[in-house]
């Protein structure tokens, strides 16, 4: 089992947040461990269980170069006793950048493949391609969402953040599976904001509703949504108005964002506060979910 370090809500105190009358706590899921950090954790939970259930001994994934999900599963794999394999998309590039490097230190094996073959990781034909190259595995997608991630996103729902006293949280959405956790754990009386990474993001929706599924049977909750204009050129793209607004944020609250998740999140929370979104009162919780990288 992983370990976890309990984390910290913390509030933020700013003169926007004054002005607009509303109040904005971090939950500092960042914090709880040093590599495989925020909703990773959560998502990875029950998967590395099932694999310990099922006698695997290897698991393998899915990513980009630069993947927090490749990082963080590469860690948790050494850290539970797993072999670990990362199918990365697009072309082997000497010297590997350093989330790659990371990966490999933790013991992955990288397995580079093209991008278009990478559009066919979900096929029957790629996996069976991939168990006659490498053997037997447990396979985790892309990103980590599936039932099991819903699964350990909603116990954090459930058990953590419903206890905390706020109206609205708000959360960075990349594959959908914390959001969809967090939706079907949280109580209908709490609106859940969710932030696109992606560009062209409206699709994340029915993702959403089809990962919710795997732990209601009849999902028809509404208290939540899905922003799609804060994405600052697509995933793992950024803008010098996104980076200013990163490293202001941290001299003056202390709290590390990056560019991918977090970053983006605040930004469209800092947005949406600006243009008066927020009824005075309102008690924000925005979800800190890691993804910044250690090396």
């Amino acid at each position: 089992m992983l370990t976890y370090q309990t984390t910290p809500c913390v509030e933020i105190v700013d003169e926007l947040l004054e002005a607009a009358g509303v109040r904005v706590y971090v939950k500092r899921e960042d914090l709880n461990h040093s590599l495989v950090s925020g909703n990773k954790w959560w998502k990875l939970k029950y998967n590395l269980l099932e694999a310990k259930e099922l006698g695997a001994d290897t698991i393998l994934t899915f990513g980009g170069a630069y993947s927090n999900h490749v990082y963080a599963t590469s860690a948790a794999a050494k850290e539970t006793g797993f072999r670990s394999i990362g199918v990365i998309r697009g072309e082997e590039v000497i010297p590997y950048n350093p989330t790659l490097r990371f990966a490999k230190s933790q013991g992955m094996q990288l397995h580079f493949v093209s991008r278009q073959t990478y559009r066919e990781k979900t096929s029957d034909t790629f996996i069976k391609q991939l168990r006659n190259e490498f053997g037997d595995f447990y396979l985790i997608p892309e990103g980590g969402s599936n039932a099991n991630a819903v699964k350990g996103s909603k116990e954090f729902a459930s058990n953590i953040l419903s206890a905390i006293d706020s109206d609205i949280i708000i959360l960075p959405v990349g594959t959908g599976g914390t959001i969809a956790g967090l939706i079907c754990g949280l109580p209908t009386t709490k609106e859940i904001i969710g932030v696109s990474v992606l560009r062209g993001g409206e699709f994340l929706a029915a993702d959403i509703r089809q990962l919710a599924t795997t732990c209601v049977n009849d999902f028809a909750n509404t208290n939540w949504k899905i922003l799609t204009d804060h994405h600052h050129g697509g995933y793992a793209k950024s803008s010098s108005a996104l980076d200013d607004f990163i490293r202001h944020f941290f001299l003056k609250h202390g709290i590390p964002l990056e560019p991918v998740y977090s970053g983006k999140t605040m930004w469209a929370l800092w947005k949406e506060i600006s243009a008066g979104k927020f009824e005075r009162g309102t008690k924000i919780l925005f979800l800190h979910t890691g993804g910044v990288q250690h090396f």
